[in-house]
């Protein structure tokens, strides 16, 4: 069974107005199935209240029908971005559409918001990036959302407008083959929201984190690609890079507000509390990095996308993804300038996963030490956790060398490099939720976690 679709909400909105919820999705349901009427009724909708019965793995239900769910529909809602498992059930709905698009070059819209209630102050980027209100829904609904009119007027004209606008949106969608997902864990998946926080770092003293750039230079012409960028100071490069005379003189984010990438990632490493040293990435890095681990440092690869596969980075790059480096991070951001889709696009990824083909499937994975693709408004946070990550792992190295046997210590576990989905993120799986409730208070049945019942 391939549902329509999913029905995502959270769980504070249903506590809150659960008669409102049960409304709109019957509401919306006998839409689709009157404008859809070659359509099952069982094959309409999936809502977990429905469905779920004594005795099933909520969780994996869950996950199951994120992967074969032809579209899913968000309740856009305050609660709904402060919830744990909305987060993570639109993450990995998200993930799976894009995944589609990676391998078929199709975008289809399976992500269907609906604006429930007002929405707090600014969404994360990956929200932003997907239109919630669209002409023809009406004033009110795109001021207020749609609990308002459910609340003022639920047979009204405005309301009855919205819920065909959605239907005709899914049935839409739904006639466009979406790739399925396979199947993987929910609980560890890391959502998009609500922002995580930076990890708390173990108490210590100041660590030594050591740097390594591998990045072209002005003399070489920078990097191969599309037509260079406006000349600016140092050089303008191909793919949107500036170069200098040395590699950690490389600055891919425009404007550059600062010295270089590698000028930027020393700061916030100092301000960590922690010290660095600088080095290229030459043939021999393994060794390096194996002395580094001995002598209790960590290291970090920053990696200039467009000449990872180019010698002499090709080569020490593939010695590094060859061996285990588990207080090793690699970090390869995504210059403002370079090609966001496209045959351009693809080719200079492509060069990145040739030289990390052993890698390339931790870039999600629990762990954060493997990052591809990383934007400016990213870089501070994201390299402050691979630091954090990294130092707390060095210590547990302290007291158990190498690896034991199943890939565990270097990360391979579940969702790592052998095996588990492409997943847009992962984490510590939460805890067991508590059970949902209907509006006058008596428990339905175990469901799904939010921000109330995880850890």
């Amino acid at each position: 069974m391939r549902p329509y679709f999913f029905f995502s909400y959270a769980r504070q909105d249903y506590e809150n107005g659960g008669v409102f919820v049960d409304r709109f999705f019957r509401d919306l349901r006998d839409e689709l199935g009157r404008i859809e009427p070659s359509a099952d009724f069982d094959e309409l909708s999936y809502r977990d209240t429905d469905v779920l019965r004594l005795g099933d793995n909520w969780e994996q239900q869950l996950a199951q029908m994120l992967g074969c769910c032809r579209t899913m529909v968000a309740l856009y809602s305050p609660a709904y971005f402060a919830s744990v498992y909305c987060g993570k059930e639109w993450t990995a709905f998200r993930g799976r559409v894009r995944r589609h698009h990676e391998l078929t070059g199709d975008i289809v819209p399976a992500l269907i918001p609906v604006l429930w209630d007002s929405l707090p102050g600014e969404l994360v980027p990956e929200v932003q990036r997907i239109q919630y209100v669209q002409q023809g829904m009406g004033d009110t609904y795109a001021r207020s959302g749609l609990r308002d009119l459910l609340r003022t007027d639920p047979s009204g004209p405005d309301y009855q407008r919205v819920v065909k606008v959605v239907a005709e949106r899914i049935r839409d969608a739904a006639a466009r083959p979406l790739g399925e997902l396979p199947e993987f864990d929910l609980g560890a998946v890391r959502g998009y929201f609500p922002v995580p926080a930076v990890p708390a770092q173990r108490p210590a003293s100041a660590g030594m984190v050591r740097l390594f750039v591998a990045a072209g230079r002005a003399a070489d012409g920078g990097a191969s690609g599309p037509a260079p960028a406006p000349a600016a100071d140092p050089v303008a490069a191909p793919g949107g890079g500036w170069y200098g005379s040395q590699p950690w003189q490389w600055a891919p984010y425009h404007p550059p507000t600062r010295p270089s990438l590698v000028a930027r990632a020393q700061q916030v490493i100092t301000a960590a509390g922690h010290i660095t040293t600088l080095d290229e990435i030459r043939p021999g890095i393994g060794a390096q990095l194996d002395q580094a681990r001995e002598d209790s440092q960590v290291s970090v690869l920053l990696i200039d996308p467009w000449v990872a596969g180019a010698e002499p980075y090709g080569t020490a790059l593939r010695e590094y993804d060859g061996q285990n480096h588990p207080v090793t991070g690699v970090l390869v951001p995504a210059g403002t300038g370079d090609p966001a889709t496209g045959p351009e696009r693809d080719a200079l990824w492509a060069g990145v996963r040739g030289v990390f083909q052993r890698n390339w499937l931790r870039r999600s994975d629990p762990e954060q030490l493997f990052r591809v693709r990383v934007p400016r408004e990213n870089f501070d946070t994201e390299l402050t956790i691979m630091v954090t990550v990294a130092q707390n792992k060095l210590m547990d190295d302290n007291f158990d060398w190498g690896d034991d046997g199943d890939g565990a210590a270097f990360g391979f576990g579940p969702g790592g490099a052998d095996g588990g989905p492409d997943m847009p993120g992962l984490a510590i799986p939460a805890g067991p939720p508590g059970p949902r409730r209907s509006p006058d208070g008596t428990a339905v049945m175990p469901m799904r976690g939010d921000q109330d019942d995880v850890r």
